[in-house]
């Protein structure tokens, strides 16, 4: 039943101890990647006159730790159920602790050490980069990254800098998603090909993008329009990191380190996003799209020749900001309409490897827009999974509970991105798909009467307009024309 459960929720998935490695060798291998040689204090801001002003309520406090969810406890040992239960009483004195803390620009030391539990990123690993390290703070540290970032920085990333662009960043933000990064490149494709006979789209990869970022690199964050007291307590909450690694029954001893944005933390995902607002396309009718540390150039045919200087320009930025480009993970498609004749392709970039397939954000393209190799991998995918459904069955859950664990897992997996790629399936796609819902309804996990995938679908297309349309702020508002007019030929059977 486990293993069903584990299959279905893609966690518990930690493997036995590899020989050869132990906490405290992983420990040193995460210190060393986020060491930076260069490393220098970022400067403080003291442009306004500081004061002492409440800004974080008791109640805001109390709303939020009578929320919290079950989540893991850090180094100080405090956990989430425990500030959940005594919320009334905790209330006064946090927020007090939190309010000190924001005005005078100061994080707790404690607030600063990590517990890195070592996630596997393939099925069997060997070796130390096989390890993916997920940083385990105190869960009040994580509370007050979370004030911090939906109260001052999301509201400042709507006003741009000169220097900077968030617009073509797509994580990490209030109306952000792997969807929406999706839709503007497809759509981009889709655009940039009525007047191109080609389009190249550069998958550019960084290693240990989030683990070697530099600090003072987020300098950037004082551009924004954000008071001194909140940037110099970003400041300081980067300064004097360190972390021990819990690795089987053993931990490691505590190592300091000089970059990266904390993995796990709530601060640095944002934090990245800052961080890479001035990398941009350098050539007019270039796009640029970005999802953390995936990176997407988009050239289209009449602008072949910058290839090179997108990729150098990129590989720049990375080097400035104590990343690494790594060309042999990074790829290049070429994407044409699959009703034109032969199109002489334009010659393949050095040391980047040119492919006729591509997965972006889990969704897999080919060379002429098709969606049917994704079709056919999330069809492999979901049939797995329906084999833990069955296996649930077995140990006896009801129906009503399995047709629930259908819907949000396995419907949800079948249909992700959807809005982006559906329309770039075949009816013979949609079909297999179809087939499968049904296959679902034969076996009593989706309720006849529900909505079928392309209902679904259509239902999701119509939520992700409704808000581009009536948010002035989502990342997609600006390109609206595009989008509608890209809709219109695709019902006229056009694309």
């Amino acid at each position: 039943m486990w293993e069903a459960v584990r299959q279905l929720t893609g966690r518990g998935r930690c493997a036995g101890v590899v020989d050869g490695i132990t906490a405290e060798s992983l420990n040193t291998h995460y210190a060393h990647i986020s060491t930076d040689n260069g490393f220098r204090l970022p400067k403080q801001k003291h442009t306004v006159a500081v004061n002492d002003i409440e800004i974080i309520s008791e109640w805001r406090v109390s709303t939020i730790l009578d929320g919290l969810r079950a989540t893991a406890t850090g180094l100080d040992q405090l956990p989430a159920w425990y500030l959940r239960l005594g919320a009334s009483v905790f209330c006064k004195p946090l927020a007090r602790l939190f309010n000190l803390s924001l005005s005078n620009s100061i994080v707790p030391q404690q607030w600063k050490q990590a517990s890195i539990c070592p996630v596997p990123k393939v099925a069997t690993p060997t070796s130390h980069s096989d390890f993916r390290p997920i940083s385990i703070t105190p869960v009040l540290s994580r509370i007050m990254e979370r004030i911090v970032v939906r109260e001052f920085i999301y509201p400042a990333l709507l006003t741009l800098p000169a220097a900077l662009n968030f617009t073509d960043q797509y994580a990490f933000r209030p109306t952000g998603s792997t969807t929406a990064a999706l839709t503007y490149i497809l759509q981009s494709v889709t655009y940039l090909l009525a007047d191109n006979p080609y389009v190249s789209v550069i998958a550019l990869d960084f290693s240990k993008a989030f683990d070697t970022v530099r600090h003072y690199s987020l300098e950037k964050i004082a551009q924004l329009d954000i008071p001194d007291s909140v940037y110099n307590w970003l400041v300081h909450f980067f300064c004097d990191h360190s972390h021990s690694t819990k690795y089987g029954d053993a931990t490691s001893t505590n190592k300091s380190i000089s970059a990266s944005v904390v993995q796990g933390s709530a601060v640095g995902p944002v934090a990245y996003v800052i961080n890479t607002g001035d990398l941009v396309a350098v050539t007019p009718g270039n796009r640029i799209c970005k999802y953390a540390d995936d990176t997407y150039v988009i050239v289209p045919a009449a602008n072949s020749h910058t290839r090179n200087v997108e990729v150098a320009n990129t590989e720049q930025w990375a080097t400035t900001n104590n990343l690494t480009l790594n060309q042999i993970k990074s790829v290049e498609i070429i994407i044409t309409e699959k009703h034109r004749s032969r199109v002489s392709h334009p010659p393949a970039l050095k040391g980047i490897r040119r492919v006729t397939t591509l997965k972006m954000l889990g969704v897999t393209l080919t060379n002429h827009m098709s969606a049917s190799e994704h079709v056919s991998d999330i069809i492999s995918r979901c049939a797995q999974s329906i084999h833990a459904v069955r296996t649930l069955r077995c140990y006896g859950m009801n129906d009503e509970a399995l047709q629930v664990i259908y819907k949000s897992v396995v419907l949800q997996k079948l249909l992700y991105a959807s809005s982006a790629w559906w329309g770039f399936t075949s009816a013979a796609d949609r079909h297999r798909i179809e087939a499968f819902v049904r296959h679902g309804v034969q076996s009593g996990f989706y309720s006849a009467d529900s909505p079928t995938a392309a209902e679904l679908v259509s239902d999701s297309d119509d939520n992700l307009f409704r808000n581009i349309v009536n948010n002035e702020n989502h990342l997609l508002n600006s390109y609206q024309k595009e989008l509608l007019m890209i809709t219109t030929l695709g019902k006229d059977g056009m694309i």
